[in-house]
């Protein structure tokens, strides 16, 4: 399958069970059906994570280093 935005040949990649077809020249992503809701699904329990009150410092009273990165970021890291 050819890239609809430039014509190169997409190449598809699994991630995490996710069938993703990427072009490699203007890093567009194309899903298939069903693998955007596969993706929500996974990265739904990091979305639920508290915010604000004391959850977000240490014993102490620091303020905890919030972590980078996510499922997403794993997906979509080519």
């Amino acid at each position: 399958m050819q890239c609809p935005i430039d014509g190169t040949e997409l190449v598809m990649s699994d991630r995490a069970g996710v069938e993703i077809d990427y072009c490699p020249k203007c890093r567009g992503v194309w899903l298939d059906r069903g693998e955007l809701d596969k993706i929500i699904e996974r990265s739904a329990p990091q979305a639920e994570a508290p915010r604000g009150g004391r959850e977000d410092h240490d014993d102490r009273g620091y303020k905890k280093k919030k972590k980078r990165g996510g499922f997403l970021e794993e997906i979509f890291d080519f």
